[in-house]
């Protein structure tokens, strides 16, 4: 299955409180990206960066949701862009950049198949749940609320993004690997109405049944499915640099498997890669794993 594929990267770090993933899509790129998915056979075209305001000479805003306007500006840009691409009948790949940036991805995504009458589902991959609101957040940190948003949980300026809420049906959201969540957060998970694979469903029965299952609910009725994935969700021992990595991860061939297996299905519509740290990455292992995966996501096979 060849495609067409415009690559955005966004430098995103005002969603979080360490800083370094802003240099996540340079270090992407780095590890040969654009090579690798061009030697599946694909045609990818880099389109370069989105805008993002410095840090430095943002004003954090209100506390509960540090940087809104300046995220939300940035993500508008990437939804604009992202629905052109989809438009054009091609294929969207985010690198990032904090997971603060899936509200623009997502929103790009699910305004054109919206526009046709059709439904997205998301799939989640993360060691969080970014579930948080800003009346929940701990730390106002925007990256921590994403998925809330595109669910239409949250501020309105996050929810209606596009001019539309919600963005996915929680019937058709499937969040893989969570394992650290915050104590209010773990409520609104279990009332949420997504489908939630913790690392213990995962250690049970095997990650093969696990994304089998998440794609049936993803594609339930849907046009199919986007992939935000956090690289946190794997364990650290494979992936060092990202943020606010958490023991007990995703292992190198379990994700690969998951990967592989929604290439398989030929039902994925978006791909996203966030939360690659390159200041605490390891000679950009974490980056050189990303690109992997985007391999694999995209067709790659070992035989």
């Amino acid at each position: 299955m060849k495609r067409e594929i415009d690559l955005f990267g966004v430098p995103m770090d005002l969603g979080a409180d360490r800083r370094g993933v802003d240099m996540g899509p340079s270090a992407i790129r780095i590890a040969g990206i654009v090579q690798r998915v061009e030697a599946l056979g694909h045609s990818i075209q880099d389109h370069g960066n989105i805008p993002v305001a410095a840090m430095e000479a943002a004003a954090i805003g209100d506390r509960h949701r540090k940087f809104e306007r300046e995220i939300l500006d940035s993500c508008r840009d990437l939804s604009d862009r992202v629905s052109k691409t989809v438009e054009a009948g091609k294929f969207p790949l985010v690198i990032g950049g904090d997971h603060s940036i899936a509200v623009g991805t997502i929103t790009g995504i699910a305004r054109v198949h919206r526009a046709r009458g059709q439904k997205i589902g998301l799939i989640w991959f993360d060691a969080h749940a970014d579930m948080n609101t800003p009346e929940t957040s701990p730390s106002g940190n925007v990256h921590g609320m994403p998925l809330a948003a595109v669910l239409g949980h949250g501020s309105q300026e996050l929810t209606h993004l596009g001019g539309f809420a919600p963005k996915v049906s929680a019937s058709n959201t499937v969040l893989i690997g969570i394992r650290s969540l915050d104590t209010t957060e773990r409520d609104i998970v279990r009332r949420s109405g997504v489908r939630a694979y913790t690392m213990k469903e995962i250690d049970r029965q095997g990650m093969g049944s696990v994304i089998e299952e998440a794609i049936k609910v993803a594609t339930d009725g849907t046009a199919g499915f986007h992939l935000s994935f956090d690289l946190d969700g794997m364990d650290p021992m494979v992936a060092p640099g990202t943020g606010t990595p958490e023991q007990g991860g995703v292992t190198y061939r379990e994700a690969h498997l998951m990967m592989e297996l929604i290439a398989d299905s030929e039902k994925l519509i978006g791909l996203e890669m966030v939360e690659v740290n390159a200041i605490l990455d390891n000679k950009n292992q974490t980056a050189d794993l990303a690109v992997g995966l985007v391999a694999s996501a995209l067709g790659r096979r070992i035989l």
